[in-house]
């Protein structure tokens, strides 16, 4: 049977907005900058869809947690630089504003700050769009299925009638994890081989496959 949902929702950095390259680059530069082991390009984006906190553990795991707050205030500063060109994926603001005129409930569970998701939203006009919000700095971080259960709390949706929208194994992890399906794009930080070694609902290699398929499952 075609399983059917009423909440939609999507990872931001990845899956809506083309910006893995740039939190990437912006965390390999700020490593740099400090004189600790600068990570590789997988590596680097393998922590995207994390909590920042979360994220330099795994990427900098021997660097004196006294030494965070100077990452992440030369991380925020390189990633500033870079996020002025970023912007969502061709199509994507076309499709949720579909998305919500068809009746879907959209929403969004990123490892992105409140502040850095508020100020995304309001950049790309898409502050309207979405019925819930949820940010790694407000509870717990991606794979923890609290983001997803705030979600379906706030907007009293069942798991069975909700579908997360990812690009990393995290978002996966996450869906699994709260009991949702889930859908990966291979389009953004993580590879295709690892999303599908999650076994998602299903894998979608461009924007128009994801709306195509989303679209048919109302």
């Amino acid at each position: 049977m075609t399983p059917r949902f009423e909440l939609l929702v999507f990872d931001w950095d990845g899956t809506l907005m083309d910006s893995a390259a740039a939190i990437a680059e912006s965390l390999q530069a700020a490593c740099a900058e400090l004189g600790v082991a600068v990570p590789g390009d997988r590596q680097a984006r393998y922590v995207i869809g994390l909590g920042l906190m979360d994220a330099l553990a795994h990427v900098v795991p021997d660097l004196a947690p006294a030494q965070y707050p100077r990452l992440l205030e030369l991380y925020r500063r390189h990633f500033l630089l870079r996020d002025r060109g970023t912007t969502l994926f061709p199509g994507a603001a076309e499709m949720i504003r579909e998305l919500r005129d068809r009746g879907f409930m959209l929403a969004v569970a990123t490892g992105k700050s409140r502040r850095g998701l508020d100020r995304a939203l309001e950049e790309t006009g898409l502050a309207g769009c979405f019925d819930t919000t949820r940010c790694a700095d407000e509870g717990f971080s991606k794979p923890h299925p609290g983001m997803l259960q705030a979600v379906m709390d706030t907007l009293a949706t069942a798991p069975g009638a909700t579908v997360m929208i990812g690009d990393t194994t995290h978002d996966l992890e996450m869906a699994d994890a709260a009991g949702v399906a889930a859908v990966a794009v291979t389009y953004g930080a993580h590879e295709a081989a690892a999303l599908s070694a999650r076994r998602p609902l299903a894998l979608l290699d461009d924007l128009q496959g994801l709306r195509e398929w989303l679209l048919l499952r109302q």
